[in-house]
């Protein structure tokens, strides 16, 4: 499901940066193997953060808050950091619990970059049919009535080309899914020291037999639809910027317009996280392990139920940060003086 958001990761590529700036065709597939291969090591390396940011969004919270103050010297309660979480996690399972769910997380991780390249390779094709070229392109001379058109065709043309390329990679998607599907829940386990999930195949099997199908896209409608959301909100934020914000008379007016929308993407993604998050809990919900089931967590008859339940609770960022986590209002409430 982390594949899921192929659109905000292509949309937050600094210009002239990427897998896609390959010196040409001979080298490709040597250059495949190399993004593979980094892929595969940076999975390895950012385990243990993922693996501590999916305990603290699904709730578990071991170790009790310690009282610190904020900017203005006030007195508040802060949650363990991501530091102090994993020394927690080393304690109960050794250095090694902290790649627990590693490996279905490494294969999905190579899947991945070759579907990437994949896609890539045929938004390439679909570009040369569909050519942007024959479209409008915005002008700051545009009124704003021409130019949000313009935009809006624009955007419509870029979530096609996404759209087509989702359903010819869609079984590399599934399988990705798939396995991450598996990861997360094996990392959960650790919750309730569990051992349900303890292979990658076995885990395939005793999903199909109690989910079906459907168990192993759990999630996947909430991180499509912030996948959209963050296009259109980048897109169109990007072009207002550029458009009406960025003199032409600035010297380095192209240079800021080049990276509005990188900078676009990276507010967007933090904006959109609640998608992100309300999709990592439907994967682990009423999934038979206590970090799904009551009285740890309610049973979400859907992904929207979910959402309102975290909104009610104030709880839509709940793992954005890792480091400066206020507690919530419940345990805020008592006296810390």
């Amino acid at each position: 499901m982390a594949d899921a958001a192929a659109l905000p990761s292509e949309a937050l590529t600094p210009p002239g940066g990427g897998p896609g700036a390959g010196p040409g065709p001979g080298r490709a597939e040597g250059a495949e193997g190399l993004f593979v291969v980094l892929g595969a090591g940076l999975a390895a390396a950012s385990h243990p953060l993922l693996y501590v940011k999916l305990l603290v969004q699904v709730g578990h919270e071991p170790l009790p808050p310690t009282i610190g103050r904020n900017v203005l010297g006030k007195k508040v309660l802060y949650l363990p950091g991501f530091f102090t979480y994993a020394r927690h996690i080393v304690k109960v399972d050794g250095k090694r619990g902290l790649f627990r769910g590693l490996t279905p997380r490494l294969i999905s991780s190579t899947l991945s970059t070759v579907t990437r390249g994949n896609v890539k390779k045929f938004r390439a094709q679909l570009l040369k049919a569909f050519p942007l070229e024959d479209m409008e392109h915005v002008s700051n001379k545009d009124d704003m009535k021409t130019s949000l058109r313009k935009v809006v065709k624009e955007t419509s043309h870029e979530m096609m080309m996404q759209c087509v390329s989702r359903v010819v990679s869609h079984p590399l998607h599934a399988y990705v899914s798939v396995l991450l599907v598996i990861s997360m829940r094996c990392m959960v386990q650790f919750i309730g020291r569990e051992v349900k999930y303890s292979g990658v195949f076995s885990a395939i099997v005793r999903i199909f037999k109690e989910e079906g199908i459907l168990g192993f896209f759990v999630g996947v409608v909430p991180h499509i639809v912030g996948d959209v959301i963050f296009l259109w909100c980048c897109n169109l934020l990007a072009h207002f910027i550029n458009t009406y914000a960025v003199d032409d008379n600035f010297s380095q007016a192209s240079v800021i317009r080049s990276y509005t929308k990188f900078v676009m993407g990276i507010a967007m993604s933090m904006l959109t996280y609640p998608f992100l998050l309300v999709g990592d809990l439907m994967a682990v919900n009423n999934c038979g392990l206590r970090a799904g089931l009551p009285p740890y967590a309610p049973v979400f008859t859907s992904w929207i139920h979910c959402w309102r339940y975290l909104s009610a609770q104030g709880q839509l960022f709940r793992g954005s940060s890792l480091v400066f986590r206020r507690a919530p209002m419940q345990a805020a409430c008592f006296p810390i003086d």
